[in-house]
């Protein structure tokens, strides 16, 4: 018994289609904001991620026992079926240019999160809240210590 020529000429196509068609992917907000926030802190002159309460709320649990820095922290994202939009709040080190930080930020952020997803990255906006001077390590290194 023979198929019908249809059915054989559909079946047939579906094999022969590039496997990257079939089906659907989807990422999750979560996954780009995980992305950005290690792509920005990996940029020199990048002190850390996060505003004022943010910051705040985040060294307080840096200390408690298994805590550990989250590279979420100060990064927001918008996540269509094809583009993103990327806020980031950042703390610069003192002494060096900020718009030349913000750029290489913007330009590791963006490589990163298309290399790895594949969506194209329409903005990515920075709001520098702070400034890291050199004393401030000293004061962190000393609150750390045990007493």
């Amino acid at each position: 018994m023979t198929e019908p020529t249809g059915s054989t000429k559909s079946m047939s196509a579906s094999r022969g289609a590039d496997p990257a068609t079939r089906g659907r992917t989807t990422i999750a907000d979560g996954v780009v904001v995980k992305i950005a926030g290690m792509a920005a802190g990996e940029v020199d002159g990048i002190h850390s991620l996060g505003g004022g309460l943010a910051r705040t709320m985040g060294a307080v649990r840096d200390r408690v026992p298994g805590g550990r820095a989250s590279v979420t922290r100060g990064v927001k994202v918008e996540v269509g079926e094809r583009q993103a939009a990327i806020d980031l709040d950042v703390v610069v080190e003192y002494g060096l240019a900020i718009a030349d930080v913000a750029g290489d930020v913007r330009e590791n952020v963006i490589e990163a999160v298309e290399r790895m997803t594949g969506l194209e990255v329409v903005e990515v906006n920075i709001s520098v809240d702070d400034v890291h001077l050199p004393e401030e390590q000293d004061e962190e290194a000393a609150e750390g210590r045990v007493r």
